[in-house]
């Protein structure tokens, strides 16, 4: 039979355990957050690369980024 102390000391250590998980698992997201904040910002630099590139070669086409930018 289980004690009603074992069964405290068990959800203790569940609930630890998963304070420990529930951290590592913001820490990961937060440092995934940076990650896409830099790739954003480079294809953003890239696009308009791409935009001013595409208007000296077709200088009688006005390039426009497409409404869903």
């Amino acid at each position: 039979m289980v004690m009603p102390a074992d069964r405290l000391t068990t959800l203790e250590i569940r609930h630890t355990e998963q304070e420990r998980t529930i951290e590592e698992l913001s820490a990961q997201v937060a440092a995934q957050w940076t990650v896409i904040e830099a790739m954003r910002k480079k294809l953003d630099t890239l696009a308009e690369r791409f935009v001013a590139v595409e208007e000296q070669v077709t200088p009688g086409h006005e390039a426009t980024r497409p409404p869903h930018w």
